[in-house]
């Protein structure tokens, strides 16, 4: 086994490939889509010698397994998991040597939701519009990993040497989310508003890489009726008819005809990556 290639032993409940993103192609109804959790893929693909922008396997909930055709660094980040290398125990969340045929377990998450796995030369599936992110809403990039699929890898040239990097955050036990109001807050009554500052929800098991649904206080409305289909972005939190808010995440519609109260910051949607079902949630205006 010589070919740079990792093959597919255990997929998980759903583990795709992703990237920073395909950003610059709202306008053509293309969400950004890349890994919900950018820290850890930056800090991952430092750690095994790769650009920041090489592409590296999320999974969710309960790893996966793998089976590399070459020798090869990796390593697994992101939601903290068991690691093992042929049955025995392994790192998590440093670079490792694999050899060729090795089986790569990646375990259930044991906090948090989403696990990170990079290789030295990263994931080389063909590129779709500058990027080799699975997008599960519009169908762009490659389908999410199936058992005996086999993934290319890159070339693994680089020199490694000690990385500077702070703590690895752990997954929030309070998911607290800073936001800028608007633009369309003044659909709410002041008191909906309030509610939103204040109030804290719980995020819900219907939440996925498209938006992160909410349970909790309803925001009533201030103005009836309809708003016309207008632009969505990264962060923005959207209410539908029922009145809980969505976070949209990276695989977001780019447009939509419910009000967005408010955009959260993205500095903060990588912990939202990470935050399981029943978190509480709190929204923190800032201007």
């Amino acid at each position: 086994m010589t070919d740079r290639a990792v093959a597919v032993v255990r997929a998980g409940a759903l583990t795709t490939v992703q990237d920073l993103g395909r950003s610059g192609y709202a306008h053509l109804g293309v969400p950004r889509s890349g890994a919900l959790d950018p820290g850890a893929v930056r800090l991952l693909n430092r750690l095994v010698g790769s650009s920041e922008e090489a592409a590296v396997l999320e999974t969710t909930v309960d790893g996966c397994a793998l089976r590399p055709r070459c020798a090869v660094t990796l390593a697994v980040g992101g939601a903290p998991c068991p690691v093992r290398v042929d049955g025995r125990p392994a790192a998590w969340g440093t670079a490792v040597r694999v050899p060729a045929g090795s089986l790569l377990e990646v375990g259930a998450a044991v906090r948090g939701l989403r696990s990170y796995v990079a290789f030295g030369g990263g994931i080389a599936v063909e590129p779709v519009l500058g990027s080799r992110s699975t997008d599960l809403l519009s169908g762009l990039g490659p389908a999410p990993l199936a058992e005996g699929a086999v993934l290319p890898l890159g070339a693994d040239t680089a020199v490694r040497g000690p990385v500077d990097a702070p703590p690895w955050p752990g997954p929030p036990d309070e998911l607290v989310l800073r936001v800028r109001l608007g633009p369309r807050d003044d659909w709410f009554t002041a008191a909906a508003l309030r509610t939103f500052a204040t109030r804290a929800y719980r995020v819900s098991p219907a939440s996925n890489r498209i938006g992160l649904r909410l349970e909790g206080p309803a925001l009533e409305r201030a103005l009836p009726g309809e708003l016309a289909s207008e632009g969505m972005v990264l962060g923005a939190v959207q209410v539908p008819p029922d009145g809980r808010p969505v976070v949209f995440l990276a695989d977001h519609p780019t447009t939509g005809g419910y009000p967005v109260v408010a955009v959260v910051r993205e500095a903060d949607l990588g912990a939202a990556a990470q935050a399981v079902p029943g978190t509480p949630v709190r929204f923190i205006p800032v201007r």
